[in-house]
């Protein structure tokens, strides 16, 4: 990591670097479109540039964490690879090609008297990004928040040191050798001791923290941070199977959800079955599933059914698995359903197969969701192929940071009131 000397380095590491962040910003969202789209491009190639030197430091922390038992689970969103370096290159080249998100003016809600009253998108500021394992994220929501004019404070979890360190060394060059302010890109290591808690009260700095990771994580940070926090969820989607629907639909659709990598952000991992589904289609889409490696479990009523199917615990309905395993449950209704769903389940992208419109309404305005997929497949993906958007995960709270969590997430509006001088 690059040694900086200024005014800052008499304080503690997590303020001297949120203060370079603050400051930094503070130049950072006044940059032009094309100068913040260089340094995105920047970063892209010094990441190419460096996929030696980041794969070697990667087999280190895959090592020091298979010897420290951590799980597979941790150990598959670790491993880097040529490919997923090269998928998150992509993007970062799609971002610094995507139009300037801000400055872009909009019609405001009222006006005043003799004057014009316009908003326009502008920076947050300052940004914490923590992330247990992915290291190639802190390279995605860095080129999201240097795209959008905010400064980024990087921390990642241990078990991914050494590619945190490589990742971040080659990041920081890059908008070194554009020229953009000092700051603009902080990146606290495990040798600076920092704990989550250090960071993410900095709230006189810090304007967002995105933690991403396992649930824990989140809430760690949730109970922990004074700054606003941009809650991510991964898993523990839930798909409603109707009476009318298509087999064939409901096996796509869940294994399809599972095939992101390298985190199966919308996995379908529950499946509420009306009680008038046949048991013959239940036998065939779970033997469908066995078979592609699917573990399969069922509510009390469908185990004592099928004794072959593995007992839901109650406290599994509320959580995510992140595995390949999916858990039936049957219900009386559409109703019952959408109740079950608003009580259980993640909220960020739930599902509905069924060939009737007003079910299909009735599902989409009745969960409490960020987003409903009728017949189609909630799979998400970072770079879709189709518009102009990038994304780095999934939020499942209310507010303006629903949802999709794109450019525009790591804006806010600003309002701005032009008079003609009378008064």
């Amino acid at each position: 990591m690059r040694q900086i000397v200024d005014v800052f380095d008499d304080c503690p590491q997590p303020i001297a670097s949120a203060k370079r962040a603050y400051q930094a910003s503070l130049k950072l969202g006044n940059t032009k479109g094309v100068e913040r789209s260089r340094a995105v491009l920047a970063m892209a190639q010094a990441l190419q540039d460096s996929f030696d030197d980041i794969l070697e430091a990667n087999t280190l922390d895959l090592e020091a964490s298979r010897d420290m038992a951590v799980p597979e689970l941790v150990l598959d969103w670790l491993k880097l690879t040529p490919q997923r370096l090269g998928a998150t290159v992509d993007i970062l080249q799609k971002l610094a090609e995507l139009s300037d998100p801000l400055r872009r003016v909009r019609n405001a809600d009222y006006q005043l008297e003799d004057s014009q009253t316009y908003s326009q998108l502008t920076p947050l500021g300052v940004i914490a990004f923590i992330h247990e394992a992915f290291p190639d994220l802190a390279a995605l929501a860095a080129g999201l928040c240097i795209k959008t004019g905010n400064s980024i404070i990087l921390k990642g979890s241990t078990e991914a040191s050494h590619s945190n360190v490589a990742i971040g060394n080659a990041l920081q060059a890059a908008v070194d050798h554009v020229g953009l302010p000092n700051g603009s890109l902080e990146l606290l290591t495990a040798e600076h001791g920092t704990s989550i808690r250090d960071l993410v009260t900095q709230d006189e700095y810090l304007n967002l923290v995105i933690p991403y990771g396992r649930s824990s994580l989140i809430q760690q940070v949730v109970r922990q941070a004074t700054a606003p926090v941009l809650k991510s969820s991964i898993g523990n989607c839930y798909l409603y199977w109707s009476p009318n629907a298509s087999l064939e639909m409901v096996r796509w659709m869940i294994m399809d959800s599972h095939q992101s990598e390298p985190d199966a952000v919308n996995a379908i991992e529950k499946v509420l079955i009306h009680r008038q589904a046949l048991p013959s289609s239940l036998s065939v889409l779970w033997n469908t599933l066995k078979e592609k490696g699917f573990e399969i479990r069922g509510d009390e009523e469908l185990v004592e059914a099928f004794p072959q199917l593995q007992l839901v615990q109650s406290k599994e309905w509320g959580s995510a698995y992140l595995t390949r395993t999916v858990a039936f449950k049957l219900v009386d209704s559409l109703e019952a359903a959408i109740a079950w769903v608003n009580q259980h389940s993640s909220g960020h992208a739930d599902c509905i197969v069924t060939e009737s419109y007003q079910e299909s309404r009735q599902f989409a305005l009745g969960v409490n969701s960020a987003s409903s997929y009728i017949n189609a497949s909630p799979r998400f993906s970072r770079n879709p192929s189709r518009g102009d958007s990038v994304f780095l995960g999934m939020s499942n709270q209310k507010g303006l940071r629903r949802g999709l969590i794109s450019l525009e997430s790591l804006t806010t509006v600003k309002h701005i009131v032009q008079g003609n001088g009378r008064f």
